[in-house]
């Protein structure tokens, strides 16, 4: 009987250790960045969180940045395996990014009932201005960068237009 109420004891404490309390968190902001790659003219913010607990099978992280062309917020969702120690949310990419505003972000991790898991927000400001230095088309196509005959034109101009249509 002693012996029964110990492997009962144990298997208790094993299976309260492995409950995630409520209100503990299962992901940390680990990083926020905007990336402009002027190569492909193009700007996405990236977002990553770490893992701080184990995530319920089926559950996914779901972000809404704000969109700095103004409008409905940007979205992306992300599908959370238990196995994964980081999650990398990038948005669609951007135009009319200013230096020095703050963008707001919105993540949800929500269970595979939909249920929200844990909300964080904050937000990503830029060093520098996108309409100041990122050309308005790709400066280069393809699978080996060739030069975009549209900035680069045959009879040697270069055409680096800037993108026009931003908010003030």
């Amino acid at each position: 009987m002693k012996h029964r109420f110990v492997v009962c004891s144990l298997a208790a404490l094993l299976l309260a250790a492995c409950q995630r309390e409520a209100d503990e968190p299962l992901a940390e902001l680990s990083g926020r960045v905007f990336i402009f790659n002027y190569r492909v003219a193009a700007a996405n913010y990236v977002v990553t969180l770490r893992k701080t607990a184990p995530f319920p099978e089926g559950s996914y992280a779901e972000a809404e940045f704000e969109n700095p062309q103004g409008g409905a917020p940007l979205t992306a969702r992300q599908t959370l395996f238990p196995a994964m120690e980081k999650i990398v949310l990038e948005s669609p990419d951007l135009k009319c990014v200013k230096k020095d505003k703050p963008y707001s972000v919105k993540i949800r991790l929500v269970g595979d009932d939909d249920k929200p898991l844990q909300t964080i927000e904050t937000s990503v400001t830029s060093n520098m201005d996108q309409t100041e230095m990122m050309p308005s088309k790709p400066l280069v196509v393809g699978p080996v960068y060739t030069p975009n005959p549209e900035v680069f034109h045959a009879d040697g101009s270069v055409d680096y237009a800037k993108q026009g249509n931003c908010p003030a």
